[in-house]
């Protein structure tokens, strides 16, 4: 937890950049060897591709290992003509219509599928899943923009060509050689961190796993921690200033993110800061803004200043998917990758038109090949979304559709790094 305090402190100062993404609506079924995997190679994988764009260190926080409970605009919906209650998550009721009563049996199991999760991530991470070495599958072919794909492949070629440089002047661990044992970043060649992060919903199960411990930092003070996962969020529902989310979040030591819609006012914003940082430290809250397309412009300039006159220094995270969802004419719901590419191009323009500056992004994605949000550049369209429409609550973005996102803002800020100004992606 203090490990990624300091991680997010670099991020709010700019020397950073945060990357998080997982399910929407995270399953206990997913506690296996595959999703888990599939997961963390898209994560890695992205990262990867941002370090390049970025020549900074990427913060990988998957919502993961815990993220079973969802909040739903009403408590029940319509199935065949008949009302049930809504699907809350795994860990109060099941998805299946004849499954919807709650039942607290499922917070054991929220926490049991929590911990496998966990120690499986931490054993392969031990064992090199995470090596450069073996960015395994740099399989572009579902690219059907030809000049696209080119130059997709050209950021592949040079990372490669990178590690290869690497391994040549006995900068590399695995090449033998008497550099190789003396380079202190030699770790993060074959191994990362990856923190784990769900919405802190249900305040019974956080509360279990809360925690009076010694501050690793100054072993003269106890603090409150959630030991149950090392980031939590309150999202755009539960962020009442005399709500109990609230009060529960300003007494733990986790860094925490925040939600921030269109109903949110600046001032508003402003105050919660101060109720849950009013020591003003440094990344201690994450902000991730979600306005959709439409909005972003309307609102974020405010919400960005009413932050500059509080005088907290904050990461400023864009969730460019949250206020992109739409009806598709298949009827499910979906999310075209132009509106959030659009949305996260024009958050990137105003914070650098504020002073400000764009911390990190914050995605519902999978590492499965799922049809759920259009576009992108497998040009996915509305007729194929049934093919293996598989969320159980928001539709996510697929392996491809991720990668594309990280080539995007990699292409961006590398142009950034070589010519300076305003860019749009």
């Amino acid at each position: 937890i203090h490990r990624l305090r300091q991680q997010l402190a670099d991020v709010a100062r700019g020397k950073a950049f945060l990357l998080q993404g997982g399910d929407c609506a995270e399953l206990f079924d997913y506690c296996s060897q595959n999703p888990i995997e599939a997961k963390l190679k898209v994560l890695l994988q992205m990262s990867l591709v941002l370090i390049w764009g970025s020549r900074m260190p990427v913060v990988r926080i998957a919502r993961m290992a815990g993220q079973y409970a969802k909040p739903r605009s009403k408590p029940t919906e319509m199935h065949e003509g008949k009302e049930i209650l809504s699907y809350r998550g795994d860990n109060i009721n099941g998805y299946d219509p004849a499954d919807r009563n709650p039942d607290p049996e499922r917070l054991l199991g929220a926490y049991f599928h929590s911990a496998a999760t966990l120690n499986y991530v931490r054993s392969i991470l031990a064992e090199g899943f995470a090596d450069l070495h073996h960015p395994s599958n740099w399989n572009l072919h579902h690219v059907k923009s030809s000049t696209l794909r080119q130059e997709y492949q050209t950021i592949v070629d040079r990372l490669t060509d990178a590690l290869d440089f690497m391994k040549t002047i006995g900068a590399d661990p695995n090449a033998g050689g008497a550099n190789a044992s003396k380079s202190s970043f030699l770790s993060t060649l074959t191994t990362v961190d990856i923190f784990a992060s769900h919405e802190g919903l249900v305040l019974e199960y956080e509360q279990a796993l809360t925690r009076l411990l010694t501050d690793p930092t100054d072993p003269t003070q106890q603090r409150y921690y959630n030991v149950g996962t090392h980031f939590l969020w309150i999202g755009d529902r539960t962020r009442q200033l005399d709500g109990a989310h609230v009060e529960y979040f300003r007494g733990i030591e986790n860094p925490i993110g925040v939600k921030c819609g269109p109903s949110m006012a600046p001032q508003e914003l402003a105050d919660l800061l101060n109720v849950l940082d009013p020591d003003r430290q440094p990344g201690k809250v994450t902000l991730i803004t979600r306005y959709g397309v439409d909005l972003v412009g309307k609102y974020l300039p405010g919400h960005i200043k009413a932050v500059q006159d509080s005088g907290h220094l904050v990461v400023w995270a864009c969730d460019p998917m949250h206020g992109n969802t739409k009806q598709s004419l298949s009827g499910v719901k979906t999310r075209h990758m132009m509106d959030i590419t659009r949305e996260l191009s024009q958050a990137i323009r105003i914070h650098q038109q504020c002073g400000t500056h764009l911390g990190g992004v914050h995605f519902e994605l999978t590492g499965d090949r799922v049809t759920e949000c259009l576009g992108g550049s497998m040009e996915l369209e509305d007729a194929e979304l049934l093919e293996r429409y598989e969320t159980h609550c928001d539709p996510r973005m697929n392996y491809e559709q991720a990668l594309d996102m990280a080539f995007l803002i990699a292409r961006y800020q590398e142009k950034q790094r070589g010519y300076g100004g305003v860019m749009s992606l």
